[in-house]
């Protein structure tokens, strides 16, 4: 069976349409946990332990500066007592969040979002 051009055609715009639509809501979706995390987060809620050679470290950063979250980072190359801090989570890398001084291993703003409503 050969498909006409104009139904090739066809099919081409609606996969555009469906993919355009969902990297709209994505943004959207986005969007909308960036502003609950920075609601529900308050000054010294969230410390991140990072590395300079950790990529989810820098996306981590990106998102929260983007959505206006506050939060402080330091970095264990450069920090004695922020590697100390570090090491004495056991981790096996970073990043490695301190929500209100409790322990999150990786990024999840997700679960980020989730952990400060529970507290």
């Amino acid at each position: 069976m050969n498909a006409s051009p104009r139904s090739l055609l066809g099919l081409g715009a609606l996969v555009l349409a469906l993919s355009a639509a969902s990297a709209w809501w994505a943004a959207r979706h986005e969007a909308a946990l960036g502003a609950q995390v920075a609601a529900l987060a308050r000054p010294g809620d969230i410390r991140m332990l990072g590395s300079e050679t950790c990529s989810i470290c820098a996306a981590a950063n990106r998102w929260f500066t983007v959505h206006g979250v506050p939060f402080t980072e330091c970095l264990i190359e450069r920090d004695a007592a922020c590697r100390a801090a570090y090491e004495a989570t056991g981790a096996p890398g970073t990043p490695v969040m301190l929500l209100r001084g409790q322990v999150d291993l990786g990024f999840n703003p997700t679960r980020l979002r989730d952990r400060l409503q529970a507290r």
